[in-house]
């Protein structure tokens, strides 16, 4: 496994980050056990999770399979650089919200910190993010209950998910007049189907030294070689994927960026994978395995050096927003 620097942090973390948001929907707890085990193995030290996942009746459930992990011992714990999220409505019975248990006031940060923490059966969590904006909250108060948080033990760094570029801006702008640490990492939706992240997003975390974790790395499987898989009856493609196969254009652009890996003998998820490895400001992108066999293609990625050619020939199928303000201004 390679590591690198979170960001302007002195935090080492793996080039791939192991994904959890299968762990209990998708995959039981002992396979899920097993997938963190294996990627322990193989070096991969940053584990993402969220307090929502599990979903619908069942949030929270993510964080409980962690949590069982990490009391197996072997140093688990300690050999992991663990990050949460949170924002969400927890309530499980599909009702709205009780008044501040969602979002990002400071209550809901200090009450939504202590049941993660219950959950993963741990006394701190390393980067504690945002999964969203809060368009009511302050800033000033978002960093007054995280360093309280930092003060206390419970976390050492924050960061954001899903947040515009702008709001990286304004929240370490603030934070940077309070004398707070501020950001130190940006997740981010990006891949090779979806780059309009490189026009302010990217930008923004580089100029203040976020490290960028792309999400949904494989753009809900259109990248993972799904024409091929459907061709061969291997899978039958539902949800985003399905729906955006429909569009003539998107079909068209996946069948050409197939069809070039196969005259390269590549693997299509792989690919995709050491593309973002290769692309600037990305620390690594979050990998989601629903087994051990999809992660060890994923670690595969790691070691796979892309040439300029395939690289020149990956953006002329998925070209780029190209870079702000010139790509809508001249």
């Amino acid at each position: 496994m390679k590591y690198t620097q979170l960001g302007r942090t002195g935090l080492k973390v793996s080039r791939l980050a192991l994904g959890t948001m299968n762990f209990g929907p998708l995959t039981n707890e002992p396979d899920s056990h097993t997938i963190m085990d294996a990627a322990l193995d193989a070096g991969i030290n940053y584990f993402d999770t969220a307090n929502v996942y599990g979903w619908d009746a069942n949030k929270g459930r993510t964080e409980e399979i962690l949590g069982t992990w990490f009391t197996q011992g072997g140093e688990r714990r300690d050999k992991v650089v663990l990050a949460t999220k949170m924002y969400a409505n927890m309530a499980t019975d599909g009702k709205p919200a009780w008044p501040n248990h969602d979002l990002l006031s400071a209550v809901n940060i200090r009450r939504s910190v202590e049941a993660s923490l219950k959950r993963l059966q741990t006394d701190y969590i390393d980067i504690y993010q945002f999964h969203h904006i809060d368009r009511s909250t302050p800033f000033e108060e978002i960093w007054q209950a995280i360093d309280t948080l930092v003060t206390q033990g419970k976390i050492l760094y924050a960061g954001s998910s899903n947040f515009p570029g702008y709001k990286i801006a304004q929240a370490n702008e603030i934070a940077k007049r309070r004398g707070s640490y501020g950001l130190v990492s940006e997740q981010c939706l990006y891949n090779l189907a979806e780059r309009s992240a490189e026009m302010e997003v990217i930008p923004a975390a580089q100029d203040y030294g976020l490290g960028v974790i792309p999400w949904s790395p494989l753009h809900s499987g259109l990248l993972g070689g799904v024409l091929k898989k459907e061709g061969e009856g291997k899978r039958r493609t539902g949800g985003r994927a399905a729906e955006e196969l429909a569009k003539p254009e998107v079909r068209a652009q996946v069948q050409a960026y197939e069809d070039l890996l196969d005259k390269h003998g590549l693997a299509p998820g792989e690919v995709a994978l050491a593309w973002l490895l290769t692309r600037p400001g990305v620390t690594g992108p979050i990998v989601g395995p629903r087994t051990s066999e999809q992660l060890t293609s994923a670690l595969r990625a790691v070691e796979l050096e892309l040439s300029d050619e395939l690289l020149d020939a990956l953006d002329e199928i998925f070209p780029g927003p190209g870079p702000s303000p010139e790509s809508f201004a001249w």
